[in-house]
């Protein structure tokens, strides 16, 4: 329970009466009576005032403390901090020198001693008498004293007086105020809650919270407890919003979608060097290179820890400026050979913040799972297609929504952690969607990456690894963007998501899911058919965004050949993993850093809505994660068993092989008396958009008829009498 002092008690009392007024009455009456009395203690009479008789020449002492406990009622503890050790260093150090003020004249008890005014009055000759015959009188003098140098210690400690006078100033206005309300007979207004206290309060014994129980959420497990940043006085930063726990997330449907605990959960952290000793060091260094400056802010995350560095003004021809940002960026290099760091990132300044964020990596990584991130973030809020991309320098998850990405370009040196990032990514896509909502077209050039996701519903056909079947999955999703935007013209909306709604109205009405595109390596694409493959993607990236079609791209070459200027123009979202130069960062982010970063992980985001690059440590999902959510999927697929059937299939087969096709077609439609374009594909296992297209050469030439319509498909008007002698390839 949080304590609770005696003029707490007294404060709740008051404020707690039936009289609204009565506190506020109360304390004017102190007010007055230590008016009158510190008058007739001070005022030159005749007769010794009846106060200075009770407690001696501490009677001044007594009255200003009688008003000044007034004031603080009637201000309504406005006039200052007065807290519960501050009032028993009162009266500790106001027994103990009129105690004292008697035993240091008197070595034996004489309870018929006249008590001069001038002396402890009748209080301290009771208190030293008392003393002197329990301890005699040299101890009872040690003890008066010791009494007197505690009370004064901690009324110094506890109430320093140039606060008090501070906040009796601030609390000026609300007694005008009352007095005004007082005097004219209205209603008091409801007392304003405390200003905020300076900084002495800092210097009280912590409080202990009151114990907040927690909700139980079922088949929800509680996120690892995250690192708290560190924030150093005397400028602390803004307040952060809280961390979303797992209980203001929606409930995950039970059996449709993956469970959490497929996942492994969050490692603790590790421990890492004194940050206050790291600060100490960056201070001195950058003084050595006279650039004062002081640390402002601490945050720890999993990866590094980042020091807000305040510059200061410094001499310069008779006049103070401050340090410009350009020479704390320039030390980097020394920072790092001072703190004996593999590379220390400046960010000048940090976005929303008056102070320089020095990055210095940590001498232990703390592993960051997907589990943490789901469980953390509210997938409801978080968008359609959430992307959980990690934790930031100061711990907090970190997700986007690729619908309003729209695109996503990763990029960075062999090794860096792509393909971990693009295998996060599509997992935490399968944790939240099932086939229904979301589809995925995958292309993987190395043959190692991304094969271990065939067989799961949300796959169009199977992983793409050979390169002269990527311009026919391209070409199809173009063909699939038109048609959905025809779609939409039909029903008069603008996107998937009004077209979605506008399906759920009506009844059977099929929603169409979103596609993203998953290219692993797009060098290696970029050298078999440049100017084809970039024509493609840079037409998808333009234009697919609103039909739900949504591109990924991977590349270990950070080149201008392969990320080129439309590409780049075309993908506001980047993500940097370590790059070899910094022309390499500037061709990813067209801004230097990447080439500071420490690998496995550790990436720079660029996203349209946010101005700053931010640094994340990126998610880990283990070899096991992956087939345990494949094999979930599997599952579920199972009990569904579909045909596996890959959409672009002979979308661009080369024009010599058009006759044979058309040959077999007229073979495959002998003894018939109708056929479809569905039949067609079938028997010819060919793609839809290559079975209409030869179902209409057929239709030219002779062999079918036109469509009657209504999926009573297309008559045969090749007899079985002429079949043998009819070619339709000789006229």
């Amino acid at each position: 329970m949080p304590k609770r002092s005696f003029t707490d008690d007294l404060y709740n009392l008051f404020q707690a009466g039936r009289f609204y007024y009565r506190r506020e009455v109360l304390g004017a009456a102190l007010v007055v009576v230590g008016l009158w009395l510190l008058w007739g203690v001070l005022l030159p009479a005749a007769s010794v005032h009846w106060l200075t008789l009770l407690v001696g020449w501490t009677a001044p002492l007594v009255a200003t403390a009688i008003l000044l406990l007034g004031g603080v009622l009637w201000l309504g503890r406005q006039a200052g901090y007065w807290s519960a050790e501050a009032l028993l260093g009162a009266e500790a150090l106001l027994f103990g020198l009129i105690t004292f003020s008697y035993v240091r004249n008197h070595d034996a008890v004489n309870w018929d001693a006249y008590f001069e005014a001038a002396g402890g009055g009748l209080v301290g000759g009771g208190l030293g008498n008392l003393l002197i015959g329990a301890l005699g009188a040299p101890l009872a003098v040690l003890l008066a004293v010791g009494v007197s140098f505690v009370g004064a210690a901690l009324l110094v400690r506890y109430t320093p007086l140039i606060y008090v006078a501070a906040a009796v100033v601030r609390g000026a206005p609300g007694l005008y105020r009352r007095l005004a309300n007082w005097l004219a007979g209205g209603r008091q207004v409801a007392d304003q809650p405390p200003p905020k206290t300076p900084n002495f309060v800092a210097a009280r014994p912590p409080v202990e919270a009151p114990a907040v129980p927690a909700v139980p959420v079922p088949a929800v497990p509680v996120p690892a407890v995250q690192p708290t940043p560190l924030r150093q006085q005397p400028s602390p930063p803004p307040a952060k919003a809280p961390k979303k726990s797992a209980a203001s997330r929606a409930p995950r449907p039970a059996g449709h979608l993956p469970p959490l605990d497929l996942l492994r959960t969050d490692s603790a952290p590790s421990g890492n060097r004194d940050v206050t000793a790291l600060q100490q060091l960056i201070v001195e260094t950058l003084e050595d290179f006279n650039v004062p400056v002081r640390v402002v802010h601490v945050e720890s995350g999993p990866t590094v820890t980042q020091f807000g560095v305040e510059p200061l003004y410094v001499e310069s021809a008779g006049q103070k400026r401050k340090v410009r940002v350009s020479r704390i960026v320039s030390l980097a290099d020394d920072l790092a050979l001072a703190l004996a760091a593999p590379a220390v990132r400046i960010e000048a300044p940090v976005p929303g913040r008056s102070y320089v964020g020095v990055e210095v990596p940590n001498p232990y990584k703390t592993l960051v799972t997907l589990r943490g991130i789901l469980e953390e973030t509210d997938l409801n809020k978080a968008g359609i297609l959430a992307l959980p991309l990690g934790r930031n320098t100061a711990g907090a998850a970190v997700t986007m929504d690729l619908t309003r990405a729209p695109h996503m370009l990763i990029a960075g040196a062999t090794g860096s952690g792509k393909s971990v990032c693009i295998n996060t990514l599509v997992a935490g896509l399968l944790m939240q969607h099932g086939p229904e909502n979301l589809r995925f077209v995958m292309v993987d050039p190395k043959m190692v990456e991304l094969p271990g996701y065939n067989g799961i519903p949300h796959l169009y056909g199977k992983v793409i690894t050979a390169t002269d079947q990527v311009m026919g999955a391209l070409t199809w999703l173009l063909i699939q963007m038109d048609d959905r935007y025809q779609l939409f013209r039909d029903l008069g909306v603008r996107n998937i998501d009004s077209y979605n709604e506008a399906m759920r109205a009506q009844k059977g009405g099929q929603t169409l899911p979103y596609i993203v595109l998953v290219i692993d390596e797009l060098a290696d694409l970029m050298m078999t058919a440049a100017e084809d493959i970039e024509r493609q993607i840079c037409r998808l990236a333009q234009m697919a965004r609103a039909t739900g079609i949504h591109l990924i791209l991977a590349t270990q070459r950070p080149s201008t050949d392969v990320i080129t200027g439309l590409i780049k123009a075309n993908f506001p979202s980047r993500i940097a993993f370590a790059v070899t130069s910094q022309i390499d960062s500037r061709v990813i982010l067209d801004a230097p850093g990447a080439e500071r970063l420490l690998g496995r992980g550790d990436l720079l985001l660029m996203r349209p809505d946010v101005g700053k690059l931010q640094r994340i440590q990126g998610c880990f999902v283990a070899d096991e994660e992956i087939s345990q959510i494949v094999q979930f999927w599997k599952g579920v697929a199972a009990s569904d068993p579909r045909p596996v059937v890959t959409p672009w299939a002979g979308l661009l087969d080369p024009l010599d092989q058009e006759e044979e096709l058309l040959q077999d077609a007229i073979d495959a439609l002998r003894e018939l008396r109708t056929c479809s374009t569905s039949m067609l594909q079938r028997k010819l296992n060919l793609g839809y958009p290559k079975a209409a297209r030869l179902m209409e050469e057929l239709e030219k030439n002779g062999v079918v008829g036109p469509d009657l319509g209504a999926g009573r498909g297309r008559e045969v008007l090749l007899k079985r009498k002429d079949a043998a002698a009819f070619d339709p390839l000789d006229e």
